[in-house]
């Protein structure tokens, strides 16, 4: 196997990122086959730099319009410059697997939604995926560089993983989480937990996404304060008002949450 250029136009062009592509990389845990996308920051063959990563879920809506299930984050374009002496990250794009997304996305089994394969999911990003990656390029694979982001039921298992994974994932980006799920398991997991402070949490939802998810959003980050989380320093929660349950919306409030999610914008963790 062998990384090749993604044939996406105008991606390795001055100011955008370079795109390249693993085909058909087997996930022993899930014993199935997906092809893994990285986004190279602008810059990145000339700098010598090491790079923050960015573990992202959902990864065929991220890059390119022709894949996307319904518009894409246009994470291909040029990145928000980072602040003095930061890099930017390097991008790494899982896609789901269709049908088996709602197994490999819950952690939690839901009679009705399905569900329960997020442990095997998360073994499969953090034990085959990552070591993959910080083989491959240059990183910075410590926990404390090295995020686990997503959308939806992507952000539900990006947040979880956060737990399930502390000693990996120094920082989560759970965007719209999908909290109805198993009939609002997560919301309970997160209560019950000894210790919630363990890394850097961005949380958003759009208004126009529903009342329920709006409610429960809200619930997310009163327990998640409740529980040391402290805004400003290892928690940014943003309410867009206006905004919906899209591929857009997320691309946007993505871009804006790279330096806190990266640890560039004076995010600290408790005790640093």
């Amino acid at each position: 196997m062998e990384w090749r250029d993604y044939p996406l136009a105008g991606t390795g062009e001055s100011g955008q990122v370079s795109l390249r592509v693993l085909p058909e990389v087997l996930s022993p845990q899930l014993r199935n086959y997906r092809d893994l996308l990285v986004a190279l920051p602008p810059g990145y063959a000339e700098s010598g730099t090491a790079h923050p990563v960015v573990y992202l879920q959902d990864g065929q809506n991220l890059f390119d319009p022709a894949t996307s299930y319904a518009g894409d984050w246009g994470l291909a374009e040029a990145l928000p410059e980072p602040p003095p002496g930061a890099a930017l990250p390097i991008l790494v794009g899982i896609p789901n697997m269709g049908r088996r997304r709602r197994y490999e996305y819950g952690p939690f089994r839901d009679i009705i939604h399905a569900g329960g394969g997020g442990d095997r999911y998360l073994a499969f990003v953090a034990e085959t995926v990552k070591p993959l990656v910080d083989a491959s390029f240059r990183t910075r694979p410590g926990r404390s560089h090295t995020v686990i982001a997503g959308s939806s039921l992507g952000g539900l298992i990006s947040l979880y993983g956060l737990y399930r994974y502390a000693d990996v994932f120094g920082a989560a980006g759970v965007q719209s989480p999908a909290l109805w799920f198993a009939d609002g398991a997560m919301l309970r997991f997160v209560e019950d937990q000894a210790n919630l402070a363990v890394g850097r949490i961005y949380l958003d939802i759009g208004t126009e996404e529903g009342s329920r998810a709006l409610q429960d959003v809200r619930r997310l980050r009163e327990l998640l304060i409740a529980a040391g989380h402290m805004e400003g320093r290892d928690l940014s929660y943003v309410e867009e008002e206006g905004g919906e349950h899209d591929e857009a919306a997320w691309g946007r409030r993505f871009r804006e949450a790279l330096p806190f999610l990266t640890g560039s914008q004076g995010a600290r963790e408790p005790g640093s």
